[in-house]
């Protein structure tokens, strides 16, 4: 393999809290409460279909496309100050060390996800000099299991879809690696990832070896 690309949110840092915080306040503003349950099926999903999710969750209906984006942007106002508070602390286990020893190994690195705040969280935990590439929300518009996000990722890196190995906590996010035509490592539970090439829980349970089997 010549070339790993990363999801962000699950994989390097989990930023999952936030937006279900951020999420959480804004679907009680409306009167009606939002579960971490619910936040698990929004993994991989972008802000807009997001919103769609929630606002059906709380049978609301009616709204303007210009009230919608008003709401996705109050939403990822209070996300952002949230976020701007994050340190590398908060890098996920074996995250940076893993995509560390690929690099040492000269094989290309990329972030392939659909958070439209990638680059500030990126320098918030001090982890942008790691990626060749970065390939997010501002760049791409068909949202995973769509395989766009992963495949001008392999551009970016100059490598076809058949050299890289993807690394992707959701499934949406599995599906869009399949659909590229790439590798695909689950970061999570084997009965949720089952499409996945193999399973681990997280960065710190994988090697180099295990990358040179897929």
């Amino acid at each position: 393999m010549k070339a790993c690309i990363f999801d962000l949110d699950g994989v390097i840092v989990d930023t999952a809290i936030y937006h279900y915080q951020a999420w959480k306040r804004l679907a009680n503003e409306m009167g009606f409460d939002f579960t971490e349950e619910q936040n698990e099926h929004l993994k991989g999903v972008s802000r807009m279909a997001s919103l769609e999710y929630i606002l059906s969750w709380g049978k609301i209906v009616g709204k303007t496309d210009a009230e919608k984006a008003e709401m996705a942007t109050r939403k990822n106002k209070w996300y952002n100050e949230m976020i701007n508070q994050m340190t590398p602390a908060e890098i996920l286990p074996g995250a940076r060390e893993f995509v560390q020893s690929c690099r040492d190994a000269g094989i290309k690195t990329a972030i392939g996800s659909a958070s439209k705040n990638t680059p500030t969280i990126l320098n918030k935990l001090q982890l942008a000099r790691l990626f060749d590439a970065v390939v997010d929300g501002n760049s791409v518009t068909n949202p995973k299991p769509d395989p766009e996000v992963f495949l001008k990722g392999a551009i970016a890196l100059g490598v076809t879809p058949e050299d890289c190995v993807v690394f992707e906590d959701a499934v949406a996010g599995v599906e869009a690696a399949k659909n590229g035509g790439m590798k695909a490592v689950g970061i999570g539970s084997k009965e949720t990832l089952s499409k996945a090439d193999l399973v681990v829980s997280g960065l710190d349970k994988f090697s180099l070896e295990m990358l040179n089997n897929l």
